[in-house]
């Protein structure tokens, strides 16, 4: 059971430190005119999970070397996930509620974070054997 709480905690920092990127880069690219904040998420997500990919493999789920080749098409497809969950969940809470796009963010990346990117990567990308 600690190591459990001790792996979602790791996560979840990972998952700041990624979201702090994410985040910054997504008001950069929106607040200097170059994008949409809708598009600013996707390319900003991207990068965000760059660095939480690596922070995960190596430190929160200590993931084989062995396994990356699986990992990394895994990976892809959650964060195409999370970015489009990210980018239509924005827009709609945006445009419904008339919040600024800041404060939408921050409250769709809280649910997609903890109920579409942990659970899947918990219990997809970084998975680990039982008998390993």
């Amino acid at each position: 059971m600690k190591k459990h709480l001790t792996t979602a905690a790791k996560a979840q920092l990972s998952a700041f430190i990624g979201g702090m990127v994410d985040y910054g880069v997504m008001i950069l690219l929106t607040e200097l005119g170059l994008f949409h904040y809708s598009f600013s998420i996707v390319v900003s997500g991207f990068i965000g999970a760059i660095v939480n990919f690596t922070i995960n493999r190596h430190w929160t789920f200590e993931a084989s070397a062995e396994s990356k080749s699986k990992q990394i098409p895994r990976f892809a497809v959650m964060v195409l996930g999370s970015v489009l969950l990210k980018s239509i969940g924005t827009t709609v809470v945006t445009e419904f509620y008339g919040m600024d796009y800041k404060i939408s963010r921050l409250l769709v990346d809280a649910v997609v974070s903890v109920g579409f990117n942990f659970m899947l990567q918990r219990f997809w990308v970084f998975r680990i054997k039982k008998n390993a």
